[in-house]
C-alpha cells in the first residue's frame, strides 16, 4: 500500500480513487454527495460530530486526517475492505479510528448468505477473522451485510495499527428515506443494541476495543452536487 497521500483541493480530486470513476461519481450518488459534503466540511461534517459526540469517548471530536477510499487489507484473499471515508480523529480520550461507509440508495451488497453460498478456503477463512474480531460466533447469521462486518472490522484493525482502542464504523447516509437503515439495524442487534437515525450506540468487545456504531443523516442538498 502507498505510504504517501496528496491532499485534496476539491470534491473532484475524490473520483480518482473510485473502483468505478465514471459509474460512481454522479449526482445523486453516494461517493459524489460524500465527497463534496466532506470537502466543504474540511473533515468530520459537523452532523458527524454531534452524533458521536453522544458517545461519552467521543465528545469533542476532531480530525487529525481523513483519506477517501483508504483500502484495509483482511486475510482470506486479496481484496481488501475499502472504505468510503476513513479518519484518524481524536478527543478528549485519545486517537479514534473511524471508518464512513456513504449511501445514498445503493444497497449493502450481499448478505453472508449470499456471498458464503460458493464457499471457499479463503472465504471461510476471512468470515471466521471477522467473527473473530467482532466477537460473533461462526458462522455468523446469513441475513446479516457481508460489507457491514469487513467495514466494521477494518476500523477495528486501523485502531490496533494506531495503538488505541477506540473504533468506530458510521454509515453516512444521504438518502431521502434513510434507505436500508433495516440492515443496519440488524447488524446493531447483534451486539445487543437499538439505535434510530442519528443517534450513536457503543459496546465494549471481547479484545477490548471500544467500538462504536451510528447512522448519520446528511444534508438532502448535496445529492444534487
Amino acid at each position: 500500500m502507498n505510504k504517501i497521500f496528496v491532499p485534496a483541493t476539491s470534491p473532484e480530486d475524490w473520483k480518482q480513487f473510485l473502483a468505478e470513476p465514471e459509474k460512481q461519481w454522479k449526482s445523486g450518488y453516494s461517493a459524489r454527495s460524500l465527497a463534496y459534503c466532506w470537502q466543504e466540511a474540511g473533515g468530520m461534517p459537523p452532523e458527524m460530530i454531534s452524533v458521536l459526540g453522544q458517545v461519552s469517548s467521543l465528545k469533542n471530536l476532531k480530525t487529525i486526517f481523513a483519506i477517501p477510499e483508504h483500502k484495509v487489507p483482511l486475510p482470506g484473499g486479496s481484496r481488501a475492505s475499502q472504505n468510503d471515508v476513513w479518519v484518524l480523529g481524536e478527543s478528549s480520550a485519545g486517537l479514534i479510528s473511524i471508518a464512513v461507509e456513504g449511501k445514498v440508495s445503493e444497497p449493502f451488497g450481499p448478505t453472508v448468505g449470499e456471498w458464503f453460498k460458493n464457499k471457499t478456503t479463503g472465504k471461510e477463512k476471512r468470515l471466521q477473522f471477522l467473527c473473530n474480531e467482532l466477537g460473533f460466533d461462526f458462522p455468523p447469521p446469513p441475513k446479516v451485510r457481508y460489507q457491514l462486518l469487513h467495514r466494521t472490522v477494518s476500523a477495528i484493525l486501523e485502531a490496533k495499527r494506531f495503538r488505541t482502542n477506540e473504533a468506530v464504523m458510521v454509515v453516512h447516509t444521504f438518502s431521502t428515506t434513510n434507505e436500508w437503515l433495516e440492515d443496519f439495524q440488524y447488524f446493531l442487534s447483534l451486539f445487543g443494541l437499538k439505535a434510530g437515525v442519528n443517534q450513536a450506540v457503543s459496546v465494549k468487545l471481547e479484545n477490548e476495543i471500544n467500538l462504536s456504531l451510528a447512522w448519520v443523516h446528511g444534508s438532502e442538498s448535496y445529492l444534487k452536487s
